[in-house]
């Protein structure tokens, strides 16, 4: 099997996934529409089938918004339901409110929206508790074998110990190399196997699909004829940070050495597309934004007046210095969601049952309405939409000496949301810093205009389900 192959055969059955999701959507919309055309009133082919393809798309996108292709998401059967229907009922507001209003002669009717949602709901559902009943994906799994069985190996035992976190490959076992730190794994299959004279028979017999390198000391330890004969046999070999990359969608900043970073690929800030439009994407759509958001930031602003701001006299916005682009200090505006002598005693982490939020700014902080007044901030050229979230200076001083690498966040454009904020769950700790960079490298490495578009789809399940900030 060649690399190509391997890739392909990790994709497998989420391909097949797809493919059912869009099938299964558009024979709901097949169906009521062909329901309406025998008992209510006749529908032209095209005039269904392009209300099929619409229905389709939207339901897919709306999936996509609120975490339901994600691939590690972590939801009860009753979880997923309740997401379907959320995923449904949204759509149903852009088709029937939006894309139907706009474009009226390919509208059927009332009765197809309702039809076409609640045969989705049952298919969708029904399809979800089957596909993941029987575990389909295990007919796509890579099996991997990791050389290494000591302190860097571990890490593989630590990031990637629930199922769902292997959902795309298993571990055939952990080889113990010459250096490795002993005791290092807990609960882990460790083989008995002398790699310089038998890792390629192994392989072989045991149709491995990729080799992780995960040992201690790699200086003079590695069978490199064997790894030589894997690789021209179709094996990926790959470096421990390269999967932990691939398999979590973060950096592995604790393992990362200065010539990994020289000789991989990305961290590409020279992109000309994203370079050239970016400004201009954002102001456009920070504008959008706000043109449907007024209202809501009106509400508030009357709302935090009325709960302390008219006893207090403290404006409704509150503004900071936070760390943006080169390390550049700025003001960010937000709407103020503690008390006014909030920070007396200090700077302070802000924290998740923070007793110094108000009653308004609970309701805001859940759903992130106090970051609504930052896109004055990216009108001013300071922030973007998407990108690490921004830190106070007092605590980024602390960062850059407790955590190695922390500075590069600041090489980007800080923004409003960000891949650390879909990954990661509230943190306000050194702890959670560190790993939120591991995810803020990671965007850094990969940014993109499409990646920007997934995370800013994807920030609707922050907001619906009150995930990280």
């Amino acid at each position: 099997m060649n690399k190509a192959t391997g890739y392909g055969k990790k994709s497998f059955a989420d391909q097949i996934f797809l493919l059912g999701e869009l099938f299964l959507l558009l024979a709901s919309s097949f169906i009521a529409s062909y329901l309406l055309h025998q008992f209510v009133t006749p529908i032209p082919f095209d005039v269904r089938l392009i209300n099929a393809i619409l229905f389709a798309a939207v339901v897919m996108l709306c999936a996509l918004s609120v975490g339901l292709y994600d691939q590690q998401l972590r939801e009860s059967h009753g979880g997923i339901l309740k997401r379907v229907l959320i995923t449904v009922l949204f759509s149903a507001f852009l088709l029937e409110v939006v894309l139907f209003n706009l474009f009226s002669s390919i509208a059927i009717n009332v009765w197809y929206m309702l039809l076409a949602c609640g045969i989705a709901i049952f298919f969708l559902s029904s399809f979800r508790a089957v596909f993941h009943y029987h575990d389909i994906t295990s007919i796509s799994r890579r099996r991997v074998l990791i050389l290494g069985a000591g302190e860097r190996a571990s890490i593989i035992e630590k990031r990637m110990r629930r199922t769902v976190d292997r959902r795309n490959f298993e571990i055939v076992g952990f080889v113990r190399i010459e250096g490795d730190k002993e005791g290092a794994l807990k609960n882990e299959t460790i083989l008995d196997l002398n790699v310089q004279e038998e890792l390629f028979q192994f392989a072989m017999e045991n149709a491995i699909d990729q080799m992780v390198i995960a040992c201690d000391e790699r200086r003079n330890m590695l069978p490199v004829e064997h790894l030589f004969k894997c690789k021209t046999r179709g094996i990926d070999v790959v470096e421990i940070l390269d999967f932990i990359e691939q398999e979590t969608g973060q950096i592995a900043v604790n393992l990362i050495y200065p010539s990994w970073v020289i000789y991989s690929n990305g961290f590409d800030s020279k992109k000309w597309l994203k370079t050239n439009l970016d400004y201009r994407l954002n102001f456009l759509l920070a504008l959008f934004v706000l043109a449907l958001t007024w209202p809501i930031m009106l509400i508030t602003a009357i709302l935090i007046y009325l709960e302390d701001g008219r006893r207090t006299g403290a404006s409704v916005f509150y503004k900071q210095v936070r760390v943006g682009i080169d390390g550049k200090p700025f003001h960010i505006i937000k709407f103020r969601s503690m008390g006014p002598d909030a920070e007396a005693g200090g700077a302070k982490w802000a924290s998740k049952d923070d007793d110094r939020v108000t009653r308004v700014g609970r309701v805001i902080r859940k759903y992130r309405i106090d970051e609504l007044p930052q896109l004055f901030n990216v009108f001013r050229g300071e922030m973007g939409f998407v990108g690490p979230r921004p830190e106070r200076p007092e605590f980024v001083c602390e960062l850059e000496k407790d955590i190695p690498y922390y500075a590069q966040r600041h090489n980007v454009k800080p923004g409003l949301t960000g891949w650390a904020q879909l990954k990661y769950p509230y943190g306000s700790t050194t702890e959670d810093a560190l790993e939120k960079l591991k995810f803020d490298l990671y965007y850094i490495k990969h940014r993109s205009l499409l990646l920007d578009l997934v995370i800013l789809v994807r920030t609707v399940e922050i907001v619906l389900f009150g995930k990280g900030r």
